[in-house]
Parts: structure tokens; sequence; C-alpha cells
């Protein structure tokens, strides 16, 4: 493909987001880019890097750059949204024009007021210091308060480390390797370099981006990938060989897979979600990993009277809550403009009662894990807070212990485990150990 052609697909993917988010904006970006390119097998793995590379671009500094188009006086469609980013990112004005030549596969040309709108944005900066903060750093206007309960004075540097592209992350498996060693020599003979992870002892991280499920060593199940953050806080649960173990909110088995590890494969873990999709990625990834001990089960919803079977019966209930997700934005920057304050409203909700019905399955003295993905205290702090004021049986256990012994530490751990970019290098996490009174009845 030549750059024109780039560009044009980059518009046109662009209005198809624009257009499909009218009707669902939960639809994430990487499906519509899949779908996309698989309708255009013609392009290039080179190509939809580059054109992929631009979306995200343009989606990472949305708000940036549509402050930008509207002080040129010019409605925010994509075109406008592109051309303001290729002018932001080193293209010069007679480049661009001669990008928009209205040639076969390239974008129109330009009009007499988007030429003008080139002009003056020519030698602006990017981040202006006119900017509200939800341009200057790309969010949405209703997360603003949120955001300054969350970081306060340290706002600005969470959400620059938000907006950089996220590092990619593996987690050894250790049924398979004796430990990260194992996997950064078997990832070496691939040509893919990798590094320890600084916090997390079972991962490490590749030093390029790189297609990394081509590699033998994934091949033979010897990683998933998975953030260091989220391999931080599955640690928090420190399963043993031979206890029972529920995984309320499996998905398609990232933590899962780290748990079966964590137990050599012995005990029961049970995987429920009530998603059927996700759960049926699991089998899979399972076998690829050598786990042999996980049951799965698909939950009619959060208060399934399925779950009755077992309740005051584990000794570790997980719960990996669905949430905005505002802790993954870079590296789900669409997650920032799809997701909406009624959307966090009403996942509140259900994280209050996928807490109630999996409190139910602890049994005295076991321990209730609450994590989430996300950087807004409602749906962190406040959750526990509530869950505690209704459910006295319930304490919180302070991580320091489990914390020092299986994360390579660092000062500042309180009551509850809290991840961000700019503090640890991982995604924005959130973990409360939540341990049920040994005299609690069922």
């Amino acid at each position: 493909m030549k750059p024109a052609a780039h560009i044009q697909a980059v518009i046109e993917i662009l209005e198809e987001i624009q257009n499909v988010w009218k009707g669902d904006r939960r639809l994430p970006v990487d499906g519509m880019l899949s779908n996309y390119f698989k309708q255009r097998r013609y392009i290039g793995s080179k190509d939809r890097g580059v054109v992929s590379e631009l979306v995200y671009f343009v989606l990472r500094f949305g708000g940036s750059l549509e402050w930008h188009v509207e002080q040129c006086d010019r409605a925010v469609t994509p075109r406008h949204v592109v051309l303001a980013a290729l002018m932001f990112k080193d293209k010069k004005r007679e480049e661009i024009i001669a990008l928009f030549n209205g040639q076969q596969y390239a974008p129109s040309c330009l009009t007499e007021p988007e030429l003008t709108m080139l002009s003056r944005l020519e030698g602006k900066e990017f981040f202006d210091h006119r900017m509200p903060n939800p341009a200057r750093y790309n969010y949405p206007d209703w997360a603003e308060g949120r955001l300054k309960d969350a970081f306060g004075n340290w706002l600005p540097d969470a959400m620059d480390a938000l907006n950089q592209q996220a590092p990619i992350d593996l987690r050894a498996n250790l049924l398979k390797c004796k430990d990260r060693g194992d996997l950064i020599l078997a990832l070496d003979k691939d040509g893919y370099f990798a590094t320890p992870t600084p916090i997390s002892p079972i991962g490490v991280r590749l030093k390029k981006r790189l297609p990394a499920f081509t590699t033998q060593a994934f091949k033979d199940g010897m990683f998933e990938m998975q953030d260091e953050g989220s391999q931080v806080v599955a640690q928090l649960v420190e399963a043993r060989p031979g206890q029972k173990v529920i995984d309320f909110c499996a998905g398609a088995g990232g933590k899962t897979l780290s748990l079966a590890a964590a137990m050599g494969n012995k005990g029961r873990l049970l995987a429920w979600d009530t998603s059927e999709k996700r759960l049926g990625q699991m089998p899979k990834r399972l076998a690829r990993a050598g786990v042999s001990n996980v049951q799965s089960h698909v939950l009619r919803d959060e208060r399934d009277p399925f779950i009755k079977r077992h309740v005051a019966s584990a000794d570790w209930v997980v719960v990996d809550a669905p949430c905005s997700g505002s802790g993954t934005w870079r590296r789900n920057p669409d997650l920032k403009w799809r997701f909406s304050l009624d959307d966090l409203t009403e996942v509140k909700a259900v994280q209050q009662r996928i807490l109630d019905s999996a409190s139910r399955l602890v049994k005295p003295g076991g321990r209730l894990v609450y994590i989430t993905c996300s950087i807004f205290p409602d749906e962190n702090f406040w959750q526990v807070k509530q869950f505690l004021e209704h459910n006295p049986t319930f304490k919180v256990a302070p991580p320091d212990r489990v914390w020092n012994k299986h994360v390579n530490s660092r000062d500042g751990i309180g009551p509850c485990v809290t991840l961000t970019p700019h503090q640890d290098g991982t995604d924005g996490f959130f973990a409360a150990i939540l341990l049920k009174d040994n005299a609690a009845s069922s």
C-alpha cells in the first residue's frame, strides 16, 4: 500500500467506529480492525501495522486532537481529526497535501477550509496551555472528578503514563517452566529478547513489540500474555495444592491459568462466568498450558441457583470483577470514549451483586479477593467499604505479608493494593483481600 492508501484506510476505519458506536458503544476497536483487515486480505502485515498505529494514536489522543480541530472552527470528523494527527506526527503541510490527492485508494483532495486548518495548525504545540484537563490528558469529561479523587496532584503524571503505549508482558507458566529464566532462554532461541519484569517474579517483558504467539515457547505452553499488574494481583491469592478455589468471573481464563499453576494442578479450581463465549476460549488455553484441575461452568447470572451448591465451601474466591477497564486505557484507549457514565453506574451495581453472591461461597477462615482493572475509587475502595458495612463477618486482610513473600516489594502498600502506570509501570489495578471470620456460620 502507498502512504496515501494508509491514510484513507484510517479515515474509513474511524468513520466505521463512529457509526458503530452510535448504536453499540461496547464493541471494541480491535475487533473492528480485525474485521476490516479480514475483508481486505490484500493488506499485508506491515501495512496493517501502519494503519493500526495511526488509528490508535487518534484514539489515544482523541481529546487533544478534537480540541485542535475545534480551535480551527472545523467540525470534528474522522477526516479532520486525521489531518490534525498527521500535522502533529511531524508531517509537513506540503506532504499532507500530496497525500490527499484524490487518486485511486487515496483521500480526496483538500478543500480550502481544510487547507486553512492545516495552516493554522502549523507550528502549534500539541499540548496547548489553554486546554482544559480532559483535552490535555485525554479522558472523558465525566471522569474528571473521579480521576482527581484517585490521583490528586499526581493526575498529570498518572494520565501521561496512561497515554503511553503498554509494553508486552508475559507470565511464565510454572507448570512448564522451572522459572522465568527458562522462558527467557526459550524466547531467545526465536529471536525474541526479554527481560524480567521488575515487580512480578514470574513475568518477562519483551524488548520489542513482536507477535509472541508465533513462537515455539507459546506453542509449548511456556507462557501466557498477561500484564505485570494482573500477574501481581493474581499472586495475592495464595492458593495451595489441594484447596478449593472459585474463580467467579473467570472470562477466558487468564487468572484461572495462573491459579492452576500456583496450585500445582492439585485441588479443585472452579471457573465460572456468565459468558459462554468467553469460557469457550478456555479449554484450548488449558490444554496448551498443561492444566488439568479446572472445572468450568456458565452461570445464568450472578445469582444463578447453581451457586447455592457451593455455599461456604471455598478456601479462596476470586472476583476479577467486570469494571470500567480504566486501568487499561494505555492498552485499550478506545475504552475512554466508548464507556459512559451510565455504563459505570450499571457496572457498579453488577459489582455489588457479584460481591454479595461470591461472599457466600467463602468458608469460615477463607478469603475473598476482589480485583478490578479500574483506577476509579468508586469501583475500588468504596465498593469494598460498602461491602464490609453490610457483611460484618468479613474484614480486610492487609496484603503486606503476601506482597513481601510473592512480589519484588515496593514501599507504600496500604490495606489494599493499588497499582498504576506512573508508579509501577503496570496497568491500573486494585485488589483487596477479605478474610471471613473463623467463627462465622454458613
